[in-house]
């Protein structure tokens, strides 16, 4: 479908009575690129006000469309608004996420200045309890995520993947669309077929918006269990993940079991026997979780002095929450994809925030 749309801009939704009609009107007050953009949001049959809200919006400005999202995850509402959109760049926004005016048209000048295929910036975390401040805080650590461009606001050049994405139209028609299995990770294995097929992913600090973290550990790390869990659904497909620091957290997790064990069990061998030769190996399994606690002091000291000291208390325990939660998905990814079982993968498409 060809017009002199500028932009498409599209919203996954479904039970987001809370924040779709900000979001939704943000984006139409978009300033507008040359060529003037649309807006389009794939509601995934809603049990809340989120349908009726995005219709009476649609009534007043028709640059707004509403489709159906029967399948009611991400990938398939990007596919849908995919087909119906109109624009030579195709935006994905997030629905809890907070733009700037210019952000369509800084993605735009940024786009058409580089020729790349997909252009974005860093998502900025900001939170409003402690808790979901520290997390905020703890996103834009290296030591959280290993360095992933994304989580940092100052990055400028090419990227694995950005925040959302604005992508040329015939990306599309030379990669294919969104796998429809990814119930999570979907961007991520589209942005890695893009760059197997040698296209420009650009990442700059002039394009900014502001993200709002999960506002409990549990609720982190089920998001991060996810993550490692549907990665492992990449690794099947393509034989490898888009980095390898996606491995450390499952190797992490396999690491401090495997020392506890070692420790629990030297540790009653030498109640048994005091004088037994294997003591040694109780204190080479203790240097893993101590070497692991001493380097997450030295991070949340670190991510403290930045972002408050206030958090210091709480940020160990949020560093740890997205190691194990990613490094527990990748394992259970393993042994599910490894087993066929989809079964599984289908249960945890059911997981929520």
């Amino acid at each position: 479908m060809s017009s002199s749309l500028a932009v498409t801009a599209v919203v996954a939704a479904r039970n987001e009575e809370r924040y779709i009609e900000a979001c939704v009107r943000s984006l139409l007050a978009q300033q507008a690129p040359l060529g003037g953009f649309e807006v389009i949001v794939a509601e995934g049959m809603s049990d809340d006000r989120t349908r009726s809200i995005l219709e009476g919006i649609a009534r007043e400005d028709d640059r707004l469309k509403v489709i159906d999202n029967p399948e009611r995850i991400t990938p398939t509402a990007f596919n849908a608004a995919i087909k119906q959109s109109r624009g030579r760049y195709i935006a994905f926004m997030s629905a809890h996420a907070r733009y700037p005016d210019d952000y369509l048209v800084r993605c735009y000048e940024l786009a058409e200045r580089l020729g790349a295929d997909n252009v974005g910036g860093p998502a900025i975390a900001e939170g409003h309890t402690r808790t979901q401040r520290a997390i905020a805080a703890a996103h834009h650590s290296p030591f959280s995520v290993g360095g992933a461009s994304w989580h940092s606001v100052e990055h400028e050049g090419r990227a694995s993947t950005v925040f959302g994405g604005f992508y040329r139209r015939d990306v599309f028609n030379r990669i294919g669309l969104f796998d429809e299995e990814l119930v999570r990770d979907q961007d991520d294995e589209l942005n890695f077929r893009l760059e197997l097929a040698g296209g420009k992913i650009w990442q700059s600090p002039k394009v900014r918006s502001w993200y709002a973290p999960r506002e409990t550990l549990g609720a982190l790390f089920r998001q991060y269990q996810q993550y490692g869990y549907w990665k492992v659904r990449i690794l099947r497909k393509h034989g490898q993940v888009p980095a390898l620091r996606q491995y450390v957290p499952a190797a992490f997790v396999l690491g401090v079991t495997g020392a506890s064990v070692v420790l629990a069990a030297t540790v009653l061998i030498s109640v048994v026997a005091p004088h037994s030769p294997v003591l040694w190996l109780a204190l080479l399994a203790a240097l893993v979780p101590a070497s692991y606690l001493a380097v997450l002091i030295v991070a949340s000291i670190t991510t403290s002095a930045r972002s408050g000291w206030d958090l210091l208390p709480l940020l160990p325990a949020v560093f740890a929450t997205y190691h194990v939660g990613y490094g527990v998905g990748f394992l259970q990814g393993l042994i599910d994809f490894g087993l066929r079982r989809m079964a599984r993968a289908n249960r945890m498409s059911q997981i929520t925030r």
